[in-house]
């Protein structure tokens, strides 16, 4: 029976697609880091993360038995991708689960903040009665800047434009623009337009320090800074000094350079000095109906890999999508390094073992190739095991059709 460590708390949906098809879940409320981490995951086949727990090369090295990570979030910065395809293990994350949760809070805050509603808040709970509209706005007829046109992007631009407006987007890739948005060239040329910078990139490492001092200091006066996307993208200390000189009106933080691994430990940010900025503990995605969607797909994609060998929308995987032919009763799912010559050689190897191969399927992405062969004969133990023992093994797994 497949064992799954879940931890920081994933979404009970994950159990319905986990349990009923016989797998073991084990949760672990909050996140483990290092040793703590390798030591909880011997015995385990998968593991299931958020974003706090970092699944460094070390880890990966020290659990050979894991087959699959799960990242229940969008972002898969926390672990290390490419150790985990040179040791065979597949990481799936939830893309777009939690688009709509993060657009809405970014709706949530542009609007908070542009009428000033943190500071108003914090008068009232300190027995304040302070009615003014001074410096209270609409965003009807604002500029909203657009850093990183993807998924969440392109629907806070829908939604924005719905509220009335002007929308302007910067992103490094080809993007099309959507309703009246307007693509700029530039950081350059969108922040002194900007009544309003929302950040919407990935976690990349070469985007760490994207949004740094220079940055900052370009944007427009009295503008509002919005970043939802990753602790280590913007330098914090820089908008504290503009937000402390008036020049920026405010800003919204759900994520931060250090964050604590568990519930109820001490946060500390230069920011929380501040009534004008709205802070959030990196709960974007975390809505209900997202956190029970994000915990469905995740899962579904983990189990099709361990019980069919899918590939489907892994991040480090070559995808193989098919499910295993009619006649066949037996799987031969090969992960290996991409050289010349794999297909033939996998062929040669189960000819001469005298397998009847139903289909192959065959992919590769650099250095990592991944191929599935289906058989309907009894299984070649001695193919197998020359598979496994030559130069291009990664891994092989062997699936039975009723897994």
């Amino acid at each position: 029976m497949a064992r799954i460590l879940l931890l920081e708390n994933p979404h009970e949906s994950a159990n319905k697609v986990f349990e009923p098809a016989g797998v073991e879940v084990v949760r672990i409320k909050g996140a483990l880091q290092g040793k703590d981490l390798i030591d909880a995951l011997q015995g385990f086949d998968m593991v299931g993360i958020r974003s706090k727990t970092n699944i460094t090369k070390e880890v990966i090295e020290q659990c050979p038995q894991l087959r699959a990570i799960g990242c229940y979030c969008i972002g898969t910065n926390q672990v290390d991708l490419d150790a985990a395809a040179q040791h065979g293990i597949a990481v799936f994350n939830a893309p777009y689960s939690n688009t709509r949760s993060v657009v809405e809070l970014a709706v949530c805050e542009m609007i908070s903040l542009t009428r000033h509603l943190p500071e108003r808040n914090h008068d009232m709970h300190s027995n304040k009665w302070l009615k003014s509209a001074s410096g209270a706005h609409e965003v009807r007829g604002k500029t909203l800047g657009i850093i990183g046109y993807g998924s969440i992007g392109t629907q806070l631009s829908v939604i924005a434009e719905a509220l009335g407006m002007h929308v302007i987007f910067y992103d490094v890739a080809e993007k099309l623009a959507i309703g009246n948005a307007k693509r700029v060239r530039s950081l350059d040329e969108l922040l002194p337009q900007a009544d309003i910078v929302s950040i919407h990139i990935d976690g990349r490492p070469s985007n760490h320090g994207f949004f740094g001092r220079d940055e900052v200091m370009k944007m427009k006066k009295g503008a509002i800074l919005l970043n939802l996307a990753r602790g280590f993208l913007v330098d914090v200390d820089a908008v504290v000094e503009r937000l402390k000189d008036g020049s920026l009106s405010g800003a919204g933080f759900d994520v931060f350079p250090s964050e604590p691994n568990a519930n109820g430990e001490p946060f500390e940010s230069p920011l929380t000095e501040l009534n004008n900025v709205i802070l959030t503990p990196h709960i974007g995605g975390s809505t209900l109906e997202a956190q029970e969607s994000i915990g469905y797909f995740v899962a579904s994609k983990m189990l099709a890999y361990w019980r069919k060998g899918s590939t489907e929308l892994s991040v480090n995987i070559p995808h193989i999508e098919s499910a295993p032919s009619k006649n066949s009763l037996y799987r031969i799912a090969w992960i290996h390094r991409n050289t010349p010559g794999a297909l033939a050689k996998v062929n040669r190897i189960f000819a001469d073992a005298g397998a009847n191969i139903n289909t192959q399927s065959l992919a590769t992405e650099g250095e990592i190739g991944y191929m599935v062969t289906d058989i309907s004969s009894s299984l070649p133990e001695d193919a197998v095991a020359t598979l496994e023992s030559s130069e291009q093994n990664i891994r092989v797994r062997v699936l039975k059709k009723d897994n």
